[in-house]
């Protein structure tokens, strides 16, 4: 039992194990960098605002309303609101009031403000995919740096490895007597350099991990692996796109022109709304109102009065006497649903506002506006030149950077065979070690050349390729 149990465990901890060596390739390092970098979800959330200010600019358009309520005593003196009468003790208050107002038209102000929102954040969103544009790049940069690194440290590896075979090769014609001991010393130089080059690369290839894991948001590097796709051949377009044909392309569909021409639209509706204040407004609002008071009151009993004198004729002054009539001689309150339904008030106005002279605000921000229609004119010229700039480049890159490999691809070619042809001179003592090292320094630094090159050319070819709408992939 207890070996099972050991046998089992050592299958889990290797699954484990074997599993947690993820192989990242480009592709998935770009998705997790999409969906888990902060700075893009910071980005998300100024959606989220945008969104919310096209919302309130929506409700703006529907009428307000709005419902007010109080509950008070008074003491001394005052004429009460309702009875219309001075009331000398304390009196209890209620008001309940409700209003409704509704813009009928001030210049189509409120429906441009909400256009303004709406390509706000249409250009918003514009401007979280150039953001994520550039975080892919930034990734696919260090993703190709590493590979290069990676190949550079092969090419030192194998031009060690020859060193050190040759020191031994060296070594042992020096105790035969057949080379001088010099020699031996310079080769084992050279070899301590190219190891000294050796652990450089290494250092690289650390940095470059490190920069890609970075840009990821991942801990650390630790059992960070990266897929390593075969570019043993270069991918040359038998009929390339000229970098006219590319920019006609992005430059109707890369999201930073997208971006910058909504926002010039946007400006134009700024202007509009700014004009719109030069008209006049036109308010509908509707109220009603009711309450109650403690000195409202109604008397319950009453007292017929008769013979009581109200004056005297003017002939014979006899004494005239009123009809009889019903004194009220007690009082109450009156009920509180009573006073809600007899003090009930409604009203409905029109109010014209007509703007005549508000110290030039209107015709200033109409100023300002027209100024803003030019800066983002301005601002949608500068991005699209940016971007031909950009492409112009990377295609001049590209070319160059294919001559340049077809051209080191020959000196490789020539300089392996000088080096053949100068080890075995040296193998036979024709030559000395340092015109050994001479021939070895040049294929090193041809096949340096080379790998340059063609990680140049990769990385062009794929920026112009994602300019013609491709993903960033280095699947061929």
């Amino acid at each position: 039992m207890k070996r099972l149990i050991l046998i089992f465990s050592i299958l889990v901890i290797s699954y484990l194990g074997l599993h947690a060596q993820q192989i990242w390739s480009l592709e998935g390092c770009i998705n997790y960098a999409l969906t888990n970098n902060v700075d893009i979800k910071k980005h998300k959330l100024s959606i989220d605002y945008v969104e919310e200010d096209v919302l309130q600019n929506k409700l703006d358009l529907l009428p307000s309303l709005n419902g007010f309520a109080n509950h008070g005593y008074n003491w001394g003196q005052t004429v009460d609101r309702f009875t219309n009468q001075f009331a000398t003790e304390r009196v209890r208050t209620n008001n309940i009031y409700a209003s409704s107002n509704v813009t009928l038209f001030n210049g189509f102000q409120k429906i441009n403000l909400l256009k303004e929102s709406e390509l706000t954040l249409e250009a918003t969103r514009y401007d979280l995919d150039k953001f994520m544009d550039d975080v892919s790049i930034s990734i696919a940069t260090a993703y190709l740096q590493v590979l290069y690194y990676d190949e550079l440290l092969g090419v030192a590896e194998a031009q060690l490895d020859i060193s050190q075979q040759q020191v031994s090769r060296t070594a042992k014609l020096v105790e035969a007597g057949t080379l001088a001991r010099g020699d031996l010393l310079l080769l084992e130089a050279q070899v301590a350099t190219e190891e000294l080059n050796l652990i450089n690369v290494q250092n690289s290839i650390d940095l470059s991990y490190l920069t890609l894991v970075q840009l990821l948001d991942l801990p650390s590097t630790e059992g960070f692996i990266i897929e390593k796709p075969d570019l043993s051949t270069l991918d040359v377009p038998q009929s390339p796109i000229s970098p006219e044909d590319i920019y006609e392309f992005a430059s109707v569909t890369q999201p930073d022109v997208k971006s910058a021409e909504l926002r010039l639209e946007n400006t134009g509706r700024t202007l509009a709304r700014a004009r719109g204040a030069l008209y006049p407004n036109l308010y509908l609002s509707a109220s009603w109102g009711t309450g109650y008071s403690g000195a409202s009151q109604l008397a319950t009993d009453y007292e017929t009065m008769t013979g009581v004198p109200i004056g005297y004729t003017e002939v014979g002054l006899e004494k005239v006497v009123a009809l009889p009539y019903e004194q009220p001689i007690n009082y109450e309150t009156k009920a509180f649903g009573d006073q809600l339904n007899d003090n009930s008030n409604e009203t409905v106005l029109l109010n014209l506002q007509i703007p005549i002279f508000n110290g030039w605000i209107s015709r200033s921000n109409i100023s300002k506006a027209k100024i803003g229609i030019e800066d983002a004119q301005y601002d949608l010229d500068l991005t699209k030149l940016r971007l031909r700039k950009t492409i112009q480049q990377a295609y001049a890159d590209a070319i160059a950077a294919l001559k340049s490999h077809t051209a080191v691809e020959k000196k490789v070619e020539a300089t392996t065979e000088s080096f053949n042809y100068a080890e075995q001179k040296f193998n036979v003592g024709m030559i000395n070690s340092v015109e050994y090292n001479e021939a070895k320094k040049e294929l090193t630094k041809a096949q340096a050349e080379l790998v340059q090159a063609k990680y140049d050319y990769i990385f062009r070819t794929t920026i112009l390729d994602f300019y013609m709408g491709k993903p960033l992939t280095l699947t061929r």
